[in-house]
């Protein structure tokens, strides 16, 4: 069973909810596809006992040994990211696309591309399972192309182990790393908030599951901060007949938790918040049984 839990917008509470469903099943594969932000490790500090580099674009790089500064990369180069300083031709490897044009229209052929290699790919074990992450490099793009890897890798280690839930922490957004985060998986969890933007970013986050056919629950986290709003998000909910798996309350014990490196349920194992997370976990699993069987 693979569950996605995702956010139409980042500041949600969606990875510390991820983090505590996987401190609930207790024998999973957790697999952070937030590229962009990974921050799953940070809490669970898994072990790295495989690290792969990622190959996402091509960047240009120049010989100024050949550079004669005829500056036709610079005028031509559509990302900015060709500057001539201190009469030297300079590309920048953050803003550089990779597109090779630079390369093809050097009369002297000083400019060639070369693979990008700084993203990661990592798997290990961590205190619940096993966990696989991927950290995109600054500057590189195709995130979406690592989140199919770091799924396709997270597949490979559930089938190795025999570990028949995978956790998914997908991106917020509702862009292409979503979309490889989501596909194919058996259930998405929607984490919102009470916010106008959270609202609408809701809405949207909701097509794009409905488009995969996807069944979907939300979950509305820090649903004290204005419960006019949460009232309206259930109230659509109900109304368009969307899964709604529960509301949590705003309390700083969540951030007192991840300041001592533990899940919510570790740190406050009795406690309100824990005994809703179980009650949403159980209720979302239990519905995807049923539906999967």
């Amino acid at each position: 069973m693979q569950i996605a839990i995702i956010s139409g917008k980042g500041g949600t509470g969606k990875s510390s909810i991820t983090a505590a469903f996987a401190s609930i099943e207790k024998n999973v594969v957790l697999a952070d596809c937030d590229v962009d932000a990974s921050n799953l490790y940070l809490l669970f500090t898994p072990t790295h006992e495989k690290e792969q580099a990622y190959i996402g674009a091509e960047t240009a790089i120049i010989d100024n040994n050949l550079c004669i500064s005829c500056m036709k990369c610079l005028e031509n180069c559509r990302f900015d990211a060709i500057s001539y300083i201190n009469q030297k031709i300079i590309i920048s490897d953050v803003a550089c696309d990779g597109c090779g044009l630079c390369a093809r229209i050097c009369p002297t052929q000083a400019i060639m591309t070369q693979q990008h290699d700084k993203s990661r790919l990592y798997s290990g074990s961590f205190r619940y399972g096993k966990m696989v992450y991927g950290v995109l490099a600054p500057g590189e793009e195709n995130s979406g192309k690592l989140v199919n890897e770091v799924r396709s890798k997270a597949n490979i280690i559930a089938t190795e182990n025999d570990l028949a839930i995978t956790l998914i922490d997908g991106p917020p957004g509702i862009g292409c790393p979503v979309i490889s985060a989501i596909a194919n998986v058996d259930g998405v969890v929607l984490v919102t908030e009470p916010t106008l933007s959270g609202f609408h970013d809701l809405k949207r986050i909701k097509e794009i599951a409905d488009n995969f056919r996807l069944p979907a629950w939300v979950i509305i986290n820090k649903f004290t901060i204005n419960e006019k709003i949460s009232s309206e998000i259930e109230a659509w909910c109900k109304k368009e007949k969307v899964n709604f798996a529960g509301k949590i309350p705003f309390d700083l014990v969540m951030v007192e938790a991840m300041t001592q490196l533990k899940t919510i349920i570790e740190y406050q194992p009795n406690g309100t918040i824990t005994k809703k997370l179980k009650e949403i976990y159980n209720y979302i699993k239990l519905n995807i049984n049923k539906q999967t069987n």
